[in-house]
């Protein structure tokens, strides 16, 4: 049975947002560190597969195969990505695979499948999903030292309370903390 691990950068105060079209755009890229990416690649691990939403696909689909050869780029191409989408006949960054019509049901299956486990970077929609199904067994977040007040939230407000344990934590020389955490339990029955 394979694990899903939700990988995220965020804000101190939970805001994901940081393409072009948010307001402070690329907030992570004074962040960024050769310590920091070597962090995430040990952290990601040397075989998994990808999880990801029609968007993120698009935007890695139009990076990643052009980035030329790194322990990041190559990881992110080999993994078989795994896409949330209705339009599974253009989807050309390969290996891939569509999860279906039913999105949770895909994922259900490929869960129960033996394989490398399942990485979801981004995907904000999916893995609010995700984490209101309780097929999250992991959350890797990414904290920079910063607050931006408002954007795109990691947890949703429809997410029922979840205990989390933290399993290890890292810090960079530019203030990020690499906190990891690992799925207990629903908080529904206890509060």
């Amino acid at each position: 049975m394979r694990e899903i691990r939700i990988f995220e950068h965020i804000s101190l105060d939970g805001v994901i947002d940081h393409d072009q079209d948010y307001a402070y755009g690329a907030w992570t890229a004074p962040y960024r560190s050769p310590a920091g990416l070597e962090a995430v690649i040990e952290s990601q691990g040397t075989g998994f597969d990808l999880l990801l939403g029609r968007r993120t696909y698009d935007i890695w689909a139009d990076y990643w195969p052009k980035a030329g050869n790194s322990p990041m780029a190559d990881s992110l191409n080999l993994a078989t990505k795994y896409v949330a989408t209705h339009r599974p006949d253009s989807l050309k960054w390969g290996p891939v695979g569509d999860l279906g019509t039913d999105v949770i049901e895909g994922i259900r299956g490929l869960k129960s499948t033996d394989g490398p486990d399942l990485i979801l970077w981004g995907s904000s929609t999916l893995t609010s999903v995700l984490l209101g199904e309780g097929l999250v067994d992991e959350v890797v977040l990414f904290v920079y030292p910063i607050l931006l007040g408002r954007g795109k939230r990691f947890f949703s407000d429809s997410v029922d309370a979840r205990e989390l344990a933290l399993v290890s934590t890292k810090t960079t020389p530019t203030g990020v903390l690499m906190n990891t955490y690992r799925y207990v339990r629903s908080l529904r029955t206890v509060i």
